[in-house]
Formats: structure tokens, C-alpha cells, sequence
């Protein structure tokens, strides 16, 4: 099979997951109205997950094909390569170009709680899979109980939520009015769904695989561009609407929530399924930038204008974006051969 067709399979592979992703959301949601579900329980739950629904798919996908470290271990360069680079494209690009195109406002609560719980995420995400570095193992790996941890860590980001818009139910305002739709159209639109979500998974997997491999390119590459660009996809494009219509609040939580329903939901649910997954220590630069990107966007509070994300710290952001993708190639060793 020729490169080209690889690239289109892997185009109409993301157009499915996307696709897919927003039919499940949108039937899902219809079903649970008609079950008398609140708006705000309905928003936390099977709209917030939706968006991270393609990053999930792909890892579950990608953690049925490990490959061969250089130390001789099983790694999983796909599985956290997506979401390390999803987590930095949703950081620096993503926030970069939102608060370009308007300066985005950020609520204390957020301030104070929401993006410091993102960066103690990834803290302890990182002390998880370094077993080599704090307890001196012989190889990094996430194991169940790690991904327990992630997990009962995502429930409890998942009960403050809830009961943070229960106590302030004006912030509700952001879950838009939910559609009711027949009981065939409702089912076709979840089959859907997930059938674009498993069979999209696929396509993408297997072909951005096959690249890696014509072009002698490592899967941990290809996860930290190709997939962590596409599956972020659906966070760009909320963002960036968000952002052009003024909603400040829903472009900064969109992306801080992503980051954690990526690093807790996905990872902890990949592990739960393949554990023992296999970390390449490699990515631990890539993790930094994570931790930098966070810690900047609660500094960035505090300067210019207070609570907001200025134009001129989304160009910071957009410069921080270029700088990580020059050292990422370096380190991979392409440098500019790459493109030219």
C-alpha cells in the first residue's frame, strides 16, 4: 500500500473518529434527557467525556500494539505520546491561538483550584511512571494499581465539578440546550457512533503505524504529532468558536479539563484494560513542557491584565508551540531533514 493511501485512510480514520464522537455525544445526550437527566449532569458527563472519546479510542486501540524499546522492554510510545503531545498541542496551541484571537477571562475557581489540580496531575502522573527514577525498578511502567490511582483521581476532579455547579447553578449556563430526538434516530446516531469511533480508531492506528514504519519514523513521534494533533481536533475547534464568540470561560475550561480527562479518564482507562504499559523515560521532556505550559497559564494570571490570558501571552504560548516542536524533531534526530 502506497504512502498516499496510508494518509487518506488516516484523514478519513480522524474524519470517522470525529464524526463519530459528536453522534454518540449528540445521542447520548438525547437518551439521557428523555430519562430525565439534568442538563448539568448530562454536560459532566456524556459531552465532557465525548470530547475525549477519540484520544481514549486510540489508546485503547494503541495499547494492543506495544513495541520494543532499546533496553529490550515493551513500550507503549503510541499510548503516551498522544496524550503528552494532546495535552501540549491543547496547552500551547490550542489556548495560543484562542486568546489571539480574543483575551480570555479566567474564573478564580479555575485560578485557584481547577488549573493547580491539572498541574498535580500531571505531577503525580509523572512520579507514576518513573519507577526507575524514584524507586530505583529496573523499568518504568504504569501498572493497574497506577491507573486506580489516575482513576479515583478523575472522580474526585469529576465530583467537584458537580458539586461546584450545584452550588453555583448560573455556570450551568455554559451546558447548551440538550436536543430530544426520536427513539430511531437516537439509537441509529449512538450505533453510529461508536461504530465511526472503533472502525475511525482502527484506520488511524494502523496506517499512521504503517507511516511510521516507510518512513523509519518511531510511533513515539507520531504520537506526540500526527495523533495528539488529530485528536485534539475537537478541543481546537471548540476553543477557537468559544473564543470568537466571546466565552472566555468555556475556551480556558474546555482545554484545563481536557488535560485532565486525558492524563486521568484516558490513561487510567488504557491501563485498566493493557496494564502493565511500558514508559519510555524519553517522554519525560515532553512532560516538562506539560508542567511549564500549566504553571505558565496560572503565572500568566497574575500578569498584564489579572485573570485574563492577554494576546501577548498567546503569542508567549504560539513561540513556546514552535520551540517545543524544533527541539522534538532534534531529539528524534530529523532536525530540518524532515521537511526538505
Amino acid at each position: 500500500m502506497s504512502v498516499f493511501i496510508n494518509i487518506i485512510l488516516v484523514i478519513v480514520g480522524f474524519v470517522l473518529l470525529i464524526k463519530g464522537a459528536d453522534f454518540l455525544v449528540n445521542g447520548a445526550s438525547s437518551l439521557a434527557k428523555r430519562f430525565n437527566v439534568s442538563d448539568i449532569a448530562i454536560g459532566l458527563t456524556v459531552v465532557a467525556m465525548g470530547t475525549s472519546a477519540p484520544e481514549l479510542v486510540v489508546n485503547i486501540i494503541s495499547g494492543s500494539v506495544p513495541n520494543e524499546g532499546a533496553d529490550g522492554l515493551m513500550t507503549h510510545d503510541i499510548v503516551f505520546g498522544n496524550i503528552i503531545g494532546s495535552n501540549i498541542f491543547n496547552i500551547f496551541l490550542i489556548l495560543g491561538i484562542s486568546s489571539v484571537i480574543y483575551p480570555l477571562t479566567v474564573q478564580r475557581n479555575a485560578l485557584w483550584k481547577e488549573i493547580p489540580y491539572s498541574l498535580i496531575a500531571t505531577f503525580i502522573f509523572f512520579f507514576l511512571v518513573n519507577d526507575v527514577m524514584f524507586l530505583g525498578a529496573e523499568s518504568n511502567q504504569l501498572t493497574t494499581v497506577d491507573s486506580l490511582v489516575l482513576i479515583v483521581m478523575f472522580g474526585g476532579f469529576l465530583t467537584y465539578i458537580f458539586m461546584n455547579l450545584t452550588r453555583n447553578p448560573e455556570e450551568s449556563d455554559m451546558v447548551e440546550d440538550i436536543e430530544i430526538y426520536s427513539s430511531v434516530k437516537t439509537t441509529v446516531m449512538i450505533v453510529l457512533g461508536i461504530a465511526g469511533l472503533i472502525f475511525g480508531g482502527q484506520m488511524i492506528v494502523k496506517n499512521a503505524v504503517e507511516i511510521a514504519t516507510i518512513f523509519n519514523v518511531s510511533e513515539k513521534l507520531i504520537g506526540l504529532t500526527i495523533l495528539a494533533a488529530g485528536t485534539s481536533l475537537p478541543e481546537l475547534a471548540t476553543s477557537a468558536v468559544a473564543a470568537f464568540q466571546k466565552k472566555s470561560d468555556l475556551a480556558v475550561g474546555n482545554i484545563v479539563g481536557s488535560n485532565i480527562f486525558n492524563l486521568l479518564l484516558v490513561i487510567g482507562a488504557t491501563g485498566l484494560v493493557h496494564a502493565p504499559l511500558g514508559y519510555p523515560s524519553s517522554l519525560n521532556l515532553d512532560l516538562y513542557f506539560v508542567m511549564g505550559g500549566t504553571f505558565m497559564l496560572f503565572i500568566f494570571m497574575f500578569t498584564f491584565a489579572k485573570y485574563k490570558l492577554d494576546r501577548a501571552e498567546g503569542l508567549i504560548y504560539l513561540i513556546g508551540f514552535v520551540v517545543y516542536m524544533y527541539i522534538l524533531f532534534e531529539r528524534e534526530g530529523y532536525g530540518y531533514g524532515l521537511f526538505f
